[in-house]
């Protein structure tokens, strides 16, 4: 059976975020810090361009939707640029 992924190497000291606990940690103190600045919109006069920028919370919804649209342009992408695994070990 195939060891846990954060299994410390044999003989390597284990890390801070070897365990499973820290990475919730820190997954939860990121999930605050951008609630955080989510809400701190109210706090600063805005001088939009387009009517859009009005909405609560603009910068932060666009970031966000315009960050999945990388990385699921990045997936698709991966399909048509990936090569075989052993691409450069072949025999020539």
């Amino acid at each position: 059976m195939a060891e846990h992924p954060s299994s410390p190497i044999p003989g390597e000291k284990p890390r801070w975020l070897d365990q499973p606990r820290n990475v919730t940690k820190v997954v939860w103190a990121l999930v605050a810090v951008c609630a955080l600045l989510f809400l701190s919109d109210v706090l600063y006069e805005k001088h939009p361009t387009f009517a859009v920028e009005y909405l609560f919370g603009f910068y932060a919804i666009y970031g966000f939707i315009g960050s999945v649209g990388l990385v699921l342009a990045a997936k698709w992408m991966r399909t048509i640029l990936m090569r075989e695994e052993d691409y450069y070990d072949r025999d020539r």
